[in-house]
């Protein structure tokens, strides 16, 4: 679980990152989820757009991002989401 203090950071770490991956049509699917964990592993933060022709609404594609990734969800604004999940690595210091 975040703070609000580390949701902070990286919401200001992710304003200056574009979205990663897209979802549209065809929903979520277990490629997409392949994809989106494979790219937390290596970089902890994540940001991904809904597509106007997405038949989920963002909140739903959020909770069901993370259930599946296992990661926790930084913010949603508008059709944007942005997910972290800290990595053995640990890309990302939180404060």
């Amino acid at each position: 679980m975040l703070t609000n203090k580390q949701k902070a950071y990286l919401r200001s770490i992710a304003n200056r990152e574009k979205a990663v991956y897209h979802i549209g049509k065809e929903g979520i699917n277990t490629n997409l989820i392949d994809g989106i964990d494979l790219y937390l592993a290596a970089h902890e933060l994540i940001k991904v757009n809904l597509l106007k022709t997405a038949m989920i609404s963002a909140n739903e594609a959020a909770i069901d991002i993370s259930i599946h990734t296992g990661s926790d969800v930084v913010q949603i604004i508008g059709r944007t989401i942005i997910l972290y999940r800290k990595s053995k690595k640990g890309v990302i210091v939180l404060p």
